[in-house]
């Protein structure tokens, strides 16, 4: 079993920066690749960010590539969410997870943290 704990978070002025982390215990993740994904108030749960296991191969939602960074720390047992210059759209609920190999779609994604607000205001 794995637990993910999620932390940062929180609320933004747009254009500002925020740092999300996502701790693994209970078994190391280090040989697991890690994703962040998002959802708004009404919407489907939506892709961001996926690490894989070394953390030298990532993939990243267009809506997000340029401003976000996904890195991970494995001797931590942890990945990382920097966003840049957020922008409202950006609020959502943010989750965590792990998986097999780097994926887009969530089905792919079996341990799941519990999710983080990250609220932006104009």
């Amino acid at each position: 079993q794995v637990q993910l704990v999620q932390s940062g978070g929180g609320l933004v002025q747009a254009g500002g920066s925020l740092r999300l982390a996502c701790a693994a215990s209970g078994r190391t993740v280090s040989r697991y690749a890690m994703g962040w994904f998002r959802q708004a108030p009404g919407k489907e749960r939506q892709f961001v960010a996926t690490i894989n296991w070394k953390g030298d191969g990532t993939i990243y939602a267009n809506s997000v590539k340029g401003r976000f960074t996904v890195s991970r720390d494995n001797a931590k047992n942890t990945m990382y969410l920097q966003m840049n210059g957020l922008k409202p759209e950006d609020k959502a609920v943010y989750y965590c997870a792990t998986a097999v190999l780097p994926a887009i779609a969530a089905g792919n994604y079996d341990y799941w943290g519990q999710g983080t607000q990250v609220t932006v205001s104009a």
